[in-house]
């Protein structure tokens, strides 16, 4: 009955979308994380997927890569990534996953004595390209999104609180940001994270750090296998 992690599955059931022009490691990737899956993860267990789950661009077109989703081992926990075009309203999302899938937007879902709540995010201030004008509003944004989630989440009286993000809480300087301030002033145990593809991925902070201990779960920086937390 633990819980595990993963993002950026990139999967294109309905649209030829081949992920191995980014690198060998991608090439078969859907085999690799059905196989990786499937071997670590219980039908007891819960999997956090940390968004980017399809690269359909319509929710009608998505919902073959969730049929693929929900028939991997346990019961799975979604956020919305970058390239989750598919996603529209939550109300249309929800009503379209198949069984043993859950979405995540500006609440939490509870598990046990585990509460989990997330946001897509976004890049920080610091990095490079972010700009005044358009990053800042998206970037704020997703700081209020964030709030409200861990606000929802502390109504359940869990003893343990995840905080799944897709974008990494800190800039590529592993600096401290309006994201990293809510989850130690909400008292996060863990938050995790993915989006990074480039050799960026070999700097990102993990580890404990102010009270948080942070993961990286993309799929091609844990060898497309998902990770158990607890």
């Amino acid at each position: 009955m633990g819980i595990l992690a993963i993002g950026d599955l990139h999967l294109s059931t309905s649209s030829n979308k081949p992920m191995d022009v980014f690198g060998a490691d991608w090439e078969n990737h859907p085999e690799k994380i059905r196989d990786g899956w499937n071997r670590v993860v219980e039908n007891g267990d819960l999997v956090i997927v940390a968004g980017d789950i399809s690269w359909a661009m319509h929710l009608d077109d998505a919902v073959y890569d969730l049929q693929w989703l929900a028939a991997l081992n346990g019961t799975k926990l979604i956020i919305r990534g970058n390239h989750d075009f598919w996603w529209s309203s939550i109300s249309k999302v929800r009503a379209a996953l198949p069984p043993s899938i859950y979405a995540l937007q500006n609440d939490s879902f509870t598990w046990q004595d585990t509460v989990i709540c997330g946001t897509r995010g976004w890049i920080c201030p610091g990095d490079e390209g972010f700009t005044d004008n358009g990053d800042e509003k998206i970037y704020l944004r997703e700081v209020q999104r964030l709030r409200l989630s861990l606000d929802h989440a502390i109504k359940s009286g869990c003893r343990r609180v995840i905080a799944a993000l897709h974008y990494p809480p800190f800039n590529r300087r592993n600096q401290q940001s309006a994201f990293t301030e809510l989850l130690e002033e909400y008292k996060v145990d863990i938050c995790l994270f993915g989006h990074i593809h480039d050799e960026g991925r070999d700097y990102i902070f993990q580890g404990l750090r102010n009270g948080v201990h942070y993961y990286f779960v993309a799929a091609d920086g844990i060898g497309f296998s998902p990770v158990r937390l607890f």
